[in-house]
C-alpha cells in the first residue's frame, strides 16, 4: 500500500511542473523530451537483472543519470524565449469575395540578439480555406519576415481574426513554447465582388458575350443620347456618325439612354428550399451572386434596386433606390443571410411587399420548388402582381434530378429512380407553363448558370419597354 501510495506521489511531483509550466506560462515538453524519459526508464528496467549484491550501486547510478537528465531539461527550459523577443502584426483587406482568391500577410519580427526558427499560424477560421494554413521562418537577429497566404472563403459573413500564433523551440529541442500576440482583423466576406470588375471590363471593350451576356435589339429608340463607341457587327447602321467616323478613320456609333428611373426588387427565398448545395456553394449564395451583378448593372443603367430577404418571416427590406450607393446598402443587408431549415413563407412576404413597394417594379423572386404546396403559392402570389408589377420567377434547378434522368447506360435497379425524377421533371415543366399562363416571365436555369441568363432577361425587358 505504501509503495503504491509513493508512486503516485512521484508522478504528481513529476507532473506538477508541467502542469504549471503549461498553465502559466504556455511552455511544454516537445518530442525529444519524451525519447530522453526512456533512458531512466530503460535503466530502471534493467535493475531487474542485476543480482541482489549489486543493486544498490544500480540505483545510485540511477539517481545519478536522472539527475543529469533533470539539470540537462532545467538549463534547456532557460533557452526558450521572452515574448517581448517577437512582434506579430497582420494586414489585410477588410472586404473578401466567396471562393475568389483574398491575400492576408503577416509580418513576423524578431527582436533578440539571437537567430530563432519559429512556426507560425494565424487565426483563422477554417471555413475561410487559408492555404498555406501555417509557415516555419528562421528569424535572424534582430530581423523581421512578411509571410504571405491565400484564403477562399467558402461562406458569407463578418469572420474575426484576434491573433497570430508562434511557436518556438528551445535550443535543445526539449521544450517548446506558445505565443499569442493580438492582432483583431474583421474580414466581410460578401457575394462574388469581382464579377463586378469584370463585367465593366468587359463593357467597355464590347465583349460581354464572353460571359452569356447578349446584345439585345431595342423595340424602338430612347432619344438621349449617352456616348460614342466603336462600331459592332449587331449595331444598325442608322446610328453611325459619319462625322466622327471620317475623324477617327474607324465606324463609330452613337449609344442612346434607355429610359431610367425604373425599379427592381429582388425577393429571395432563404428557406430550407434554398439549402441544396450546386459547386460547392448553397443555392442561396448563387442566387446572391446573380442578384448582385443584376443589381451592378440596373444602377449603371439608372434605374433603382431594392431587396426583400425572407424565410418563415421577412429578415431583410432594402426599399429600392438608385445610385452605387445603393449597392453598398444591399450587400449590408444580405452578406451575412444564410439559408434556414424553415418553411418559407410566400404570403407574408408578398403582403409586405405590396405595403411597401406600390409603384411599379420588375419583381424577381428566386427560389427553389419541389413539392405542389409550395408551387401553388407562387403561382398565386406571382400571378397576383401581373398588372400591378412585372413578375419574374426564377426557378433553380436540380443536378440531381436532371443527372438521374440523363445518365446512360442505366442500369436496371436505377430504372425506377430515372422514372421518379422524370415524373418530377414533368411536373416542374407544368408549374412553368402555369407561370406563364398567369403572365409571369419565367428563368428555369441550373445554379451555377444563373447571372448571364438574368442579366439578358433584363436587359430584354429593358429593350421591349415591358415595364
Amino acid at each position: 500500500m505504501s509503495g503504491g501510495l509513493s508512486l503516485i506521489l512521484v508522478i504528481l511531483a513529476t507532473m506538477a511542473p508541467l502542469c504549471g509550466l503549461a498553465r502559466y506560462w504556455r511552455i511544454f515538453p516537445h518530442r525529444p523530451f519524451l525519447y530522453l524519459l526512456l533512458v531512466p526508464c530503460g535503466l530502471a528496467c534493467g535493475l531487474i537483472l542485476l543480482p541482489e549484491s549489486q543493486l544498490w550501486n544500480g540505483l545510485w547510478a540511477l539517481a545519478a543519470v536522472e539527475v543529469v537528465l533533470v539539470v540537462v531539461l532545467v538549463v534547456d527550459l532557460f533557452t526558450l524565449p521572452h515574448a517581448r523577443h517577437f512582434e506579430a502584426e497582420r494586414t489585410t483587406q477588410r472586404v473578401a469575395s466567396l471562393i475568389k482568391q483574398h491575400s492576408v500577410a503577416l509580418t513576423v519580427s524578431n527582436r533578440s540578439g539571437r537567430a530563432w526558427t519559429v512556426w507560425v499560424r494565424d487565426d483563422v477560421d477554417s471555413r475561410l480555406r487559408p492555404m498555406p494554413e501555417d509557415f516555419i521562418v528562421e528569424l535572424p537577429p534582430q530581423s523581421r519576415s512578411t509571410l504571405r497566404y491565400e484564403m477562399r472563403p467558402t461562406r458569407r459573413g463578418a469572420f474575426t481574426m484576434q491573433c497570430i500564433h508562434l511557436q518556438v523551440r528551445s535550443r535543445g529541442g526539449f521544450w517548446r513554447r506558445f505565443f499569442s500576440y493580438p492582432a483583431v482583423s474583421t474580414i466581410h466576406v460578401y457575394p462574388d465582388l469581382k464579377q463586378l470588375s469584370e463585367y465593366a471590363v468587359l463593357a467597355r471593350t464590347n465583349r460581354l458575350s464572353q460571359i452569356g451576356v447578349r446584345r439585345t435589339r431595342k423595340v424602338g429608340q430612347d432619344h438621349e443620347f449617352e456616348r460614342l463607341r466603336d462600331f459592332t457587327p449587331d449595331d444598325n447602321y442608322k446610328h453611325i456618325d459619319w462625322r466622327t467616323t471620317a475623324r477617327r478613320r474607324k465606324l463609330t456609333v452613337r449609344d442612346y439612354q434607355a429610359s431610367q428611373s425604373q425599379r427592381i426588387v429582388f425577393l429571395i427565398d432563404c428557406g430550407r428550399m434554398m439549402t441544396n448545395e450546386a459547386g460547392g456553394l448553397s443555392l442561396l449564395d448563387h442566387a446572391m451572386n446573380a442578384a448582385l451583378m443584376l443589381t451592378y448593372v440596373a444602377l449603371r443603367q439608372g434605374d433603382s434596386v431594392g431587396l426583400l430577404n425572407f424565410s418563415d418571416s421577412v429578415h431583410d427590406f432594402v426599399p429600392p433606390k438608385g445610385g452605387m450607393s445603393q449597392m453598398n446598402r444591399l450587400l449590408h443587408a444580405s452578406f451575412d443571410r444564410f439559408p434556414r431549415l424553415v418553411e418559407s413563407r410566400y404570403d407574408q412576404a408578398f403582403r409586405y411587399l405590396a405595403t411597401h413597394c406600390r409603384k411599379r417594379a420588375l419583381v424577381v423572386l428566386i427560389t427553389n420548388v419541389i413539392d405542389e404546396v409550395n408551387a401553388r403559392q407562387i403561382e398565386q402570389q406571382l400571378g397576383a402582381l401581373t398588372g400591378k408589377h412585372l413578375p419574374l420567377g426564377v426557378l433553380l434547378r436540380d443536378h440531381r434530378l436532371y443527372d438521374a434522368v440523363e445518365d446512360s447506360p442505366r442500369p436496371a435497379s436505377t430504372i425506377y429512380r430515372a422514372a421518379a425524377a422524370a415524373d418530377i421533371l414533368l411536373w416542374r415543366s407544368q408549374v412553368l407553363r402555369d407561370l406563364k399562363t398567369r403572365g409571369a416571365l419565367t428563368i428555369d436555369v441550373f445554379p451555377e448558370d444563373l447571372t448571364a441568363p438574368l442579366v439578358n432577361q433584363y436587359l430584354n425587358i429593358k429593350a421591349r419597354h415591358l415595364l
